[in-house]
């Protein structure tokens, strides 16, 4: 095993993952507009962390790009979802029948479902393509799409009239829960600095990425909190009536 530490808070990370799984399948109903897309980013970042432990336990180019990639789909899917969740762009009445409340919306679900496609295998074929792998373009991929979803939800969290958080309520609305996706942005922002900012290893053992990798499981449980609170907010259930 290369590196202990960050194998054993990658499997962390992917039990905080399993562990968010389970509270989203138990307390969001199933008829939710966006319990689907939770759950599927929840397998997204399970099946990531499953290839940091082994690409930790062991360095090698297909252990190390299986890695990668499983990272950056998980973070294209939270984009994904967010774009979806913030712009109102599930299905209106279930995710098993499809339903959309108009043709421009099912439209534009469509295009930006296409888009985030082309864009995950563009850029897998662009790293598999190169006769060296572009850890610069790989690292400033994943900020630029993890910044994006972070300003995303910093914008519907702070008490500034841009997005409609529910249908059935005016942009002036804001749930007294919000405040807790800017906490996340903020914690989100500090643990990335970890991963930025290198030092020398602790006991030859923990380093800064190990570090950024226990960070980022508790903030993963809280993450889960958030989406859980807000899915039972009682708007939804409006926009259903």
């Amino acid at each position: 095993m290369q590196e202990p530490a960050s194998v054993a808070f990658s499997l962390l990370n992917l039990w905080c993952h399993a562990q968010g799984a389970l509270k989203v399948q138990k307390q969001i109903p199933k008829t939710h507009y966006m319990r689907s897309y939770y759950l599927i980013w929840s397998f997204a970042s399970i099946n990531a962390w499953i290839w940091s432990s082994v690409f930790h336990t062991r360095d090698l180019p297909t252990t190390e790009k299986l890695d990668y990639f499983s990272a950056a789909l998980a973070i294209l899917y939270a984009l994904y979802y967010t774009v979806v969740r913030l712009f109102h762009l599930y299905p209106r009445q279930s995710p098993l029948t499809l339903s959309y409340t108009s043709q421009n919306t099912r439209l534009l679900c469509r295009i930006w479902s296409l888009l985030c496609v082309v864009t995950y295998v563009a850029h897998v074929l662009y790293l598999s393509l190169l006769p060296r792998f572009d850890y610069a373009y790989n690292m400033a991929f994943n900020l630029l799409i993890g910044l994006t979803h972070n300003v995303l939800w910093l914008i519907y969290a702070l008490p500034i009239s841009v997005f409609q958080r529910f249908p059935s309520q005016p942009k002036s609305y804001r749930p007294n829960y919000v405040y807790k996706a800017a906490v996340f942005v903020a914690l989100t922002t500090v643990a990335t600095a970890l991963e930025l900012f290198d030092f020398p290893p602790w006991g030859r053992v923990i380093d800064a990425h190990a570090l950024w990798h226990l960070s980022t499981a508790p903030i993963a449980m809280f993450w889960y909190d958030f989406l859980v609170e807000d899915s039972l907010d009682g708007n939804w259930r409006e926009q259903k009536a």
